[in-house]
Formats: C-alpha cells, sequence, structure tokens
C-alpha cells in the first residue's frame, strides 16, 4: 500500500515541530537601569526575559541609542524605565525608533517606575541656567529602598497585566519579595540608626532619597550645577564652607569620576565614600539585597558617630 506523499512528509515533519514549539514564549524586558532590571527578574523569574539598556558604571542621563539598544527596544514586550525625566535624553529616541507600539507612552509595555514614589527636590521653576535639573523632581529614588518596595506592588501588577497568562506566578513572586523587603529593610534601618543626623557633603545630587531615608544631612554638594564638573576654585569654596561643619564624609557614585571627592578627602581630611548607586556598582552589590548590604555597610565604616 503506497502511502500519500505529502501525508507522509507530514507526518515525518510533526514531531520536529512539536520540538521547535517553546512551551511559552517568556515576557521580553528591557531595563533602562540595573535596578529595574534586577527588580524585573526577581518578580518575573522564568517567566521574563531581561536585558538591560545600561550598566552600573554608566552615567543613566548619558546614553545614545545605539541601533543594537533599538532592536531590543523593537522586540521589548515591556520597558522599565525610571521615568521623571532621567532618561529624557536618550528614551525618546529610543522609543520612536523601535517603531514598537507596545512599549509607548501611555500603553501598558510602558512602565515608569517615578510614578509610584513620592518626590524630592521638585523645582518651582526650571531653565537652562540651572543645569541638569529636572521639572519632575530628583530621578534617582532607587536610592530609598522604601521606593523599590512601592515600584515592586506596581510592576508586580503591571507584569500581570502584560502577561496575564502567568498573573498568578507574578502575584506569588511579589508577595514573596515584599516579605523578604520588608523584613531586610527593618535590618537596614536598625544597622543605620547611628547615621541619623551625619552630615555630609556630595559630589552630586543623587542620594536624596538615600539621605531622606536614613536622616544624614547633606551639607554641600561640589559640583556647582547638577551635572556641570567643579573647578578647582569651586572647590576650594566648598572647603572653605565646610571648615568648622562636623562633616564626615563626601560621597560620591560608582559611575562617577572620584577625583573632586578625592581632592575634597585629601584637604578637608576626611573620607571619601563610594557608593554602589545600583545593582552592580560595587562587587557587593550584586543583587538589590547587596545594593543595600554594601551601602549601609560603606556609610558605617566611613561616618557612624562616635
Amino acid at each position: 500500500m503506497k502511502l500519500n506523499r505529502s501525508i507522509l512528509l507530514a507526518t515525518l515533519a510533526a514531531p520536529l515541530l512539536l520540538l521547535a514549539a517553546p512551551a511559552s514564549a517568556a515576557v521580553r524586558v528591557l531595563a533602562c537601569e540595573p535596578e529595574w532590571g534586577a527588580l524585573a527578574q526577581e518578580l518575573g523569574g522564568s517567566n521574563v526575559d531581561v536585558s538591560v539598556a545600561t550598566n552600573a558604571l554608566q552615567d543613566p542621563h548619558q546614553i545614545q541609542a545605539k541601533p543594537s539598544l533599538i532592536a531590543r527596544a523593537r522586540s521589548a514586550d515591556l520597558i522599565v524605565c525610571t521615568g521623571a525625566e532621567l532618561e529624557v535624553g536618550w528614551l525618546p529616541i529610543l522609543l520612536q525608533q523601535s517603531g514598537n507600539p507596545k512599549i509607548q507612552p501611555g500603553q501598558p509595555g510602558n512602565f515608569a517606575a517615578a510614578d509610584f514614589v513620592r518626590k524630592l527636590e521638585v523645582p518651582t521653576s526650571v531653565d537652562r541656567s540651572q543645569g541638569d535639573v529636572h521639572a519632575a523632581g530628583n530621578p534617582h529614588i532607587q536610592t530609598d529602598p522604601r521606593n523599590i518596595a512601592a515600584v515592586a506592588t506596581a510592576l508586580g501588577a503591571r507584569l500581570q497585566q502584560v502577561d496575564a497568562a502567568h498573573a498568578a506566578d507574578y502575584a506569588k513572586a511579589t508577595a514573596d519579595f515584599s516579605q523578604r523587603w520588608q523584613k531586610a529593610m527593618a535590618g537596614w534601618s536598625a544597622k543605620a540608626a547611628p547615621l541619623k543626623g551625619v552630615s555630609v557633603v556630595s559630589q552630586h545630587s543623587a542620594f536624596a532619597y538615600l539621605y531622606d531615608w536614613l536622616g544624614l544631612k547633606q551639607v554641600a554638594v561640589l559640583e556647582p550645577k547638577p551635572g556641570v564638573e567643579p573647578t578647582a576654585s569651586h572647590l576650594q569654596g566648598v572647603q572653605a564652607a565646610i571648615k568648622d561643619a562636623p562633616v564626615r564624609m563626601v560621597i560620591y557614585g560608582a559611575y562617577q569620576d572620584s577625583r573632586p571627592s578625592d581632592w575634597l578627602s585629601k584637604n578637608a581630611g576626611i573620607p571619601a565614600v563610594k557608593l554602589p548607586f545600583t545593582v552592580g556598582g560595587t562587587d557587593g552589590a550584586k543583587d538589590l539585597f547587596g545594593l543595600f548590604d554594601d551601602t549601609v555597610a560603606r556609610l558605617l565604616a566611613a561616618g557612624a558617630k562616635p
């Protein structure tokens, strides 16, 4: 008995098609910054495929929408960024060039973390003469773990919306993360209690939320304007201004050139403290929990009250 040739070929091909077809496609998440990539992975697990547009040693303000990044945006189901104008110099171009309707502003696939927290340092007016000032407020929200908690709840809900088939998984992962995070926050707050009221100098206004959480007092900033490198005369002016102040340290982020902080450290006799700023900024900040473990440890080592 002869088999019809087309039936025979279809029969032979069927197992191959079954092997090639994935059980379920992962949600493709493009995170603008490492902290949101880490959070998306915590909440999404095996249901998400996460890529990150920047790394911890890059200034998140100064990124180029390169073809490789545009290609990732083109295939993304969800883009997770800080918002509050942090990515204003490159994200609008990236979204436009991607041609991806899923991740445009106003769509479920576009998530701005800063929309879900209380912003600090919101200016009453903005103009070019003020430097790199954000009209929506200070965008560096990830330096306060309380903000991470709020964003986690919102992002978990958004993942459920974008991928309803795995909503139960996201809900469970979000609840689990929130429980572990609240416990960790209690520990960090207790350890960092000796830092309350400590005066510090910042190289850039990058840690307003961290200071708000821990009760640190910023008495000076090395940059004369946000995003503007300090001159020698400006550094000397800062040194003179803090001469009689009980400043315990000068703080800079891992992505920043440490030379201004090192100069003040040497000339004012206070330690320069590098903080990870985001996941991957230091060897100890390998994930979100490590980010705050290491941040608190570095601050305590340099400036805890005797």
